[in-house]
């Protein structure tokens, strides 16, 4: 069996975690911490990075950093994990949903102006495979009026739009280190990327429960206290050592990907299955690979067939405003005319750092036994 997705190992993880059961504390704020923040800011150019146990929390550090009170509006894509959605309803928020583009998957920036309210207080943009979307666009629309950008750039570590890093381009940026990540921090990890100056210091407060005890810890005040709301939002320095022992291989792991994404691209390029689209001007990290099946039966048959063959694929999200929750906190503004017909024809394939040369081939021939 090819499985859709495998562990991947770079062989110093356990140096690293050793180092950090040598050090003087395994709670958050240590010095993996601090190396593994140190790298993000120098490779992707953001002002400050603030590690935290996953993106999830990220995400709901941005919320309450950006002050989303209830009554607020925040407009995003349907097509995402509900995290993205979950961090602004935790605060009151409702949840606007919009379309996607039919090329990329990603929000369908035309149809912000359309979404917007008295209400609206911010828009997140999610990155989908790794692909940025058109931020010139969604930040000109916030300038004009007056709204954060906070980005959900979980799938976009390394990759760029116009030069400059996913995650980067908004007020805030929210990357993953889940084990299905292309870098990883061993099972669970995220990053909040600061990219205001003056938005530092109170996400370092909310990361720390609500007290001001990172700047205690840098001898700035004589005794901690608590300064607001906040939470528990520390990464233990056990799972910043594994994430640098990631990061450290991290453009090698992409250039792997990008291998394999670019052979299932040329290989499956005469199959009757539609191929992702990456715009001119992007580079993106091989997050993903999905194809999109000709219709609903021909998806499933197709999953089908692959299995039977040893082969793992699967879909991707359920549509976040067709969903309970969605109903419940949520609304969708104007037409659904790509996301759900996407999301009911979308088939990923495998793709992670050690699939091997021999069941990347197997993969393809079986794709193009069952779709030509």
């Amino acid at each position: 069996m090819i499985p859709f997705h495998r562990r991947a190992r770079v062989g110093t993880e356990l140096a690293f975690i050793q180092e950090a059961l040598d050090g003087d504390g395994l709670s958050g704020g240590g010095s993996l911490n601090r190396r593994c923040e140190a790298w993000l800011e120098h490779e992707l150019g953001c002002h400050r990075a603030l590690l935290t146990p996953s993106c999830t929390a990220a995400l709901e550090m941005a919320a309450l950093l950006l002050g989303v009170e209830p009554g607020d509006e925040v407009i995003m894509p349907s097509f995402t994990f509900p995290s993205t959605a979950n961090a602004f309803a935790l605060r009151g928020a409702r949840i606007v949903f919009v379309d996607v583009r039919p090329d990329t998957l990603n929000l369908d920036e035309n149809l912000l102006e359309a979404a917007l309210t008295p209400r609206t207080r911010g828009v997140v943009p999610v990155h989908y495979a790794g692909v940025g979307c058109d931020m010139r666009s969604i930040l000109d629309f916030a300038q004009r009026h007056g709204l954060w950008v906070i980005e959900d750039a979980a799938q976009g570590l390394l990759s760029e739009r116009e030069g400059q890093a996913l995650g980067t381009l908004g007020d805030v940026g929210c990357l993953s280190f889940h084990e299905t990540k292309g870098v990883t921090a061993g099972g669970e990890g995220g990053a909040l990327l600061i990219n205001r100056p003056d938005l530092l210091e109170r996400a370092e407060i909310i990361q720390e429960k609500g007290t001001d005890r990172a700047r205690f810890r840098r001898g700035e005040v004589p005794e901690y206290s608590w300064q607001e709301m906040g939470s528990s939002h520390l990464m233990s320095e056990v799972q910043a050592a594994f994430l640098l022992a990631h990061l450290e291989a991290a453009r090698h792991m992409t250039e792997r990907r990008l291998d394999l994404w670019n052979g299932y691209a040329e290989a499956l390029s005469e199959s009757s299955l539609g191929l992702p689209v990456v715009p001119p001007g992007e580079q993106h990290n091989a997050h993903i690979f999905a194809l999109r099946a000709p219709s609903v039966p021909a998806r499933s048959g197709l999953i089908r067939a692959l299995l039977a063959e040893g082969v793992m694929t699967t879909s991707h999200y359920v549509p976040l405003h067709s969903s309970p929750a969605g109903k419940r906190f949520g609304r969708f503004s104007g037409a659904d005319r790509v996301t759900t017909e996407a999301s009911r024809r979308l088939l990923r394939l495998p793709l992670f750092y050690n699939l091997t040369d021999q069941e990347h081939r197997t993969v393809i021939d079986a794709v193009l036994r069952h779709s030509c």
